[in-house]
């Protein structure tokens, strides 16, 4: 499992952020009192699949008393550290899966990651969350890898279609199916929906969709 650490570490030295546009407002005076990161990452493969990375990793900024331990786990110390590999093709079908815990509250935790090779067949679509809930809810296995894998299935969406960005994409009912009220900007009320399936959008009586086959490369 050496290899997982390709990915970038989330604890590395991150760039200097750009101003924000919107910045959030001035927080009140506080302290931290957790760090979570994740890190996400989608790499096409030599052999035409695609993997997608993932890395979860929390931190206390003072020392915190483990059930599992008789000493307390250092400031700074990874509480969890999990991480896992998503191997997918182009139809989003998961051709693999593995995982590893290097760090985690109890030993028993390790023994989860197992649990996930569950989902080996199934396809990153709609109903994605519900599915994996469904399979790795409770019991069954890491609460924590089952979280980790609802962003992932986006972070693989994202990444495959990016290297399709200049690919005319097919713009028809199917699309439409997929898009529309699937998110804020995709609402049928709204200028996106307007532009991409004008008869979809909201107050449009003029039919059921854009003619199947319309093409765009936005």
């Amino acid at each position: 499992m050496g290899s997982r650490r390709a990915a970038a570490s989330p604890t590395a030295s991150a760039p200097a952020r750009k101003p924000a546009i919107m910045p959030l407002p001035d927080p009140a005076a506080r302290r931290s009192v957790h760090h979570r990161v994740i890190d996400m990452q989608t790499y096409a493969r030599e052999d035409g699949l695609y993997d997608v990375e993932a890395r979860l990793v929390d931190r206390k900024p003072f020392p915190f008393q483990l059930m599992s331990s008789d000493d307390p786990l250092p400031a700074g110390e990874a509480l969890h550290d999990l991480w896992i590999r998503l191997t997918v093709d182009d139809a989003y079908v998961i051709r693999d899966i593995v995982a590893a815990s290097d760090a985690t509250p109890w030993p028993l935790c390790k023994e989860a990651t197992d649990t996930l090779r569950v989902l080996v067949g199934e396809r990153i679509a709609r109903g994605w969350t519900a599915m994996v809930k469904d399979r790795l809810r409770g019991a069954a296995s890491c609460t924590h890898l089952m979280e980790m894998l609802v962003p992932m299935a986006t972070t693989a969406l994202q990444g495959i279609r990016g290297l399709q960005r200049d690919t005319p994409l097919l713009m028809g009912e199917e699309r439409a199916r997929e898009k529309i009220d699937s998110c804020f900007a995709y609402g049928r009320d709204r200028e996106v929906v307007k532009m991409l399936w004008p008869r979809h959008a909201a107050g449009r009586p003029d039919g059921d969709g854009p003619p199947e086959g319309t093409r765009t490369t936005a």
